[in-house]
């Protein structure tokens, strides 16, 4: 018998703005299936979701072994899950899931890859989803860049990403006023690795950096002095995890707040 159900919320970009163009995006293959099949045999259900229903692109920059220690069985596997496993190709929209009722969910989780930061982080239905697991205590758990989709429970959240990206911070910090998670705890992936991917993968450089943008939140953000260590932060029900070595950490986080709550 199951021990309940968790929504994992996917984006569907593939392109994200940069200074000076696009480039392309999408989630990271073990953020998203490393909790998720942790949580199946952990003995729970997962229903994915995203903005329209489909299922999320895999950045290319995540599809490889060398996001699973360089195990390419692990890796394989991983692929064959996200490919094949009805958990993750039997796809809500997320307005399906709040329109049947969030009540029956005992906790959500968002990966990471930049994708969050081009439509979940402005998403009116992830805000709705995210202040409904705030209200009720819910474990809530997300992933590199995912923490930055908590940004979409303010009012305003496409004007504050709007303010981002045009630089002006104190506009930003005006328009988080009342942002449900000021003052809490937590981490996001950190400006030393987005240069990384900038220099590396994206050959350009973003907009805004993660720590930035939820500083200019109201949140606590904390990122390890040492670039793709594993860093976990839980404050409350608010589960974030800095990086895509963060996948196993968070995993069990996650698992032992939804195990906690149901005792």
């Amino acid at each position: 018998m199951t021990k309940g159900k968790v929504l994992v919320i996917g984006s569907n970009a593939t392109r994200i703005e940069v200074q000076g163009g696009w480039g392309d995006t999408g989630q990271y293959l073990n953020e998203t299936v490393v909790p998720a099949m942790a949580l199946i045999d952990a003995g729970y259900d997962i229903v994915l979701a995203t903005p329209d229903g489909t299922q999320p692109h895999i950045d290319a920059a995540s599809d490889s072994a060398a996001h699973f220690e360089g195990d390419q069985a692990a890796y394989e596997r991983a692929r064959n899950f996200f490919d094949t496993d009805p958990s993750m190709t039997n796809v809500r929209t997320l307005r399906q899931v709040i329109n049947e009722g969030l009540d029956q969910f005992a906790g959500v989780f968002v990966p990471g890859g930049q994708a969050p930061v081009v439509d979940l982080m402005q998403s009116a239905e992830v805000g709705e989803i995210l202040r409904h697991f705030h209200e009720k205590a819910k474990p809530t758990a997300l992933l590199c860049h995912g923490p930055i989709a908590v940004v979409a429970a303010m009012e305003q959240a496409p004007a504050f990403r709007a303010a981002l990206i045009a630089g002006d911070l104190k506009k930003a910090e005006e328009l988080a006023k009342g942002w449900p998670y000021a003052g809490y705890r937590m981490t996001i992936f950190s400006i030393t690795e987005e240069k990384v991917v900038e220099d590396q993968i994206l050959h350009a450089k973003m907009f805004f950096d993660m720590p930035e943008a939820l500083h200019a939140a109201g949140g606590d953000v904390i990122t390890t002095p040492i670039d793709f260590d594993p860093h976990v932060i839980i404050d409350r029900e608010l589960i974030t995890g800095q990086n895509p070595r963060s996948d196993h950490p968070i995993a069990k986080a996650l698992i032992d707040a939804l195990d906690a709550r149901a005792v």
